[in-house]
């Protein structure tokens, strides 16, 4: 199935990843981290204030990725330094495994290439080994680790990981 990207530019948009962020985050993260973690990531990362204040003053840009009409995931980058952060890309349960990655990352090289942009980079929780190694299939590779208090306690223990996107 061909997916379509719909950029977020409105309140109900923002919602809408808002919600997917909280059924995909809950569903998946609590295997690798804590439900006190994964709550208060939601709240300071992926509330609709949070969305909002990212698209609107930090230059983020948001995604619903879409399949059949219905919203499938959500992804969010930002252009800075010459390079593309990938800072947010989630796939529902029910939609993985469905080379909907391919399609996604093929979409934010086609980004970096418009924008003449050198590198998609991410961080990862290094204890995500699913998608380390879907990453590392797609051409990624580690870079450093890192290790952030996110505050409230909590830290984020990543691995950065970056693909080179050839210049035409």
């Amino acid at each position: 199935m061909r997916l379509l990207f719909s950029q977020v530019n409105t309140a109900e948009e923002a919602a809408e990843v808002a919600r997917l962020a909280g059924e995909i985050w809950r569903e998946y993260y609590v295997s690798i981290i804590t439900m006190e973690q994964i709550d208060y990531m939601i709240e300071k990362f992926q509330s609709v204030q949070a969305i909002t204040d990212q698209i609107f003053n930090q230059g983020y840009e948001y995604y619903i990725i879409r399949g059949d009409g219905s919203a499938v995931g959500y992804m969010s980058a930002r252009p800075a330094e010459g390079k593309l952060f990938l800072s947010k890309f989630y796939i529902g349960k029910e939609h993985r495994g469905r080379s909907y990655a391919s399609q996604a990352l093929a979409f934010l090289e086609t980004l970096c290439k418009d924008r003449s942009l050198s590198h998609i980079w991410l961080t990862v929780n290094r204890h995500n080994e699913s998608s380390i190694a879907v990453y590392e299939k797609k051409g990624f590779r580690t870079v450093r680790e890192q290790v952030a208090d996110i505050g409230n306690g909590f830290v984020m223990d990543d691995f950065i990981m970056e693909k080179e996107i050839p210049v035409q």
